[in-house]
């Protein structure tokens, strides 16, 4: 007997898996028990504990982590039923901690949480942003290959980055052509890439980007004709040419379609000034390659983008994101996309509430309720219980919800 809330998590993983893929029956039962047991390993998840935690050896899962899956195919199929009209692409590297001599790919990686270059390995993931649900929902996760390495066939890591998503622009642009990234990413040897590969891009511009208005005067008949009319000032725009809107109530945005010297083209930037309660002003510059789309909107893609965080945040505190014992770098990858999978399964079944829309989501609270059923179901067998009498018990429910916050 199993618990109904350890069978609507299977069912989820089982139905997604018989639409995305064709895969044996052997595999098809190891993808079904390794994302549950990332949710019911309290500890460390390691291949120590999934051989304690499961009937089957520790080899097992060392082999099966060798093989190659679609995570991809099988993130989309599983999210596509909440995906609405204003979704997109989101990018983001994160490091990961590791030590070690002989793992693939370790090398010294910058640290967004220490805001220091630490070793260890990095993993890019892409994902998926709506608007509307306010949601990040990982696709894939991708292992970055060493610097070092990238300089002995002369790529440098900002076209790694690039040619990451310009390899999967077939599968991803059947979701969106709107790729988002942060600050970091608005170089031209990114965003020109991605603008041959059929996508558009927002990200941030330093404050000091020299941007130019563009010539909109007559031609005087003489010399070249005139491109710009020149340099913005952030403290002194010309309103003439940016058009002004509320964004929230803290944060004013002024937006137009000017020349960034830096990327060598026209773009839609956004100047976004939000006063903070001491009446201090701090500026950033949003900006689209799509000249088109609605400053209002591409504000709210950029700032959507920062759910990613909160991917990796459950993945590294529930999932184990920071705890592969492996050092090749097949299981590494499984590792990686299955901890990142299996917080997307959680949010997938969240979500499926309708009631759930409005809620703030706690992969924490799902965590101990897993463990929590698969220590219950695992004390019935051991002890021989009739699983009805035990469920009808007045103190059931309060085992199977014990150490859940919002029980």
């Amino acid at each position: 007997m199993i618990f109904t809330e350890i069978n609507s998590f299977l069912l989820v993983v089982k139905q997604t898996l018989n639409k995305s893929t064709k895969l044996n029956k052997w595999r098809h039962d190891f993808l079904t028990e390794i994302f549950m047991l990332y949710m019911v390993i309290p500890n460390r998840i390691n291949f120590k504990q999934m051989g304690r935690y499961s009937d089957y050896g520790e080899q097992r899962f060392r082999n099966q982590f060798k093989q190659k899956f679609d995570f991809m195919e099988f993130n989309r199929e599983l999210t596509a039923t909440y995906f609405g009209n204003r979704i997109a692409i989101a990018f983001d590297p994160s490091h990961i901690d590791k030590s070690g001599k002989k793992t693939a790919y370790l090398a010294s990686f910058w640290s967004g949480s220490d805001q220091a270059v630490k070793k260890g390995l990095e993993i890019s993931e892409i994902a998926v942003i709506d608007l509307d649900l306010h949601q990040a929902f990982h696709l894939e996760a991708v292992q970055t290959v060493p610097p070092k390495t990238l300089k002995v066939v002369s790529m440098s890591l900002i076209i790694w980055y690039a040619q990451i998503i310009c390899s999967r622009k077939e599968e991803l642009q059947k979701i969106s052509s709107i790729v988002v990234a942060d600050a970091y990413f608005s170089k031209i040897k990114f965003v020109n890439p991605l603008l041959d590969a059929g996508f558009h891009v927002i990200s941030k511009l330093r404050t000091d980007a020299h941007l130019r208005y563009k010539f909109t005067g007559e031609y005087p008949g003489k010399g070249r004709p005139s491109e710009y009319a020149g340099k913005i000032k952030l403290d002194n725009l010309d309103m003439d040419i940016f058009t002004e809107f509320q964004f929230s109530e803290d944060t004013q945005a002024f937006s137009a379609i000017v020349n960034s010297k830096s990327l060598k083209r026209d773009i839609l930037v956004i100047v976004e000034r939000k006063t903070d309660q001491k009446g201090k002003i701090t500026q950033r510059l949003i900006f689209s390659t799509d000249i088109k789309m609605n400053p209002l909107e591409v504000l709210e893609y950029y700032h959507c983008r920062f759910q990613m965080e909160f991917n990796f945040r459950d993945a590294k505190q529930a999932a184990g994101l920071n705890q592969c014992q492996a050092r090749d770098l097949d299981k590494l990858n499984f590792h990686f996309n299955t901890s990142l999978t299996t917080i997307n399964i959680v949010k997938a079944i969240f979500l499926s509430d309708e009631n759930n829309r409005n809620k703030p989501f706690s992969v924490s609270d799902y965590k101990v309720l897993y463990h929590n059923a698969f220590i219950l179901n695992r004390f019935i067998k051991a002890f021989g219980i009739k699983p009805n009498a035990i469920k009808s018990h007045h103190h059931f429910k309060e085992l199977l919800y014990f150490g859940i916050k919002a029980a």
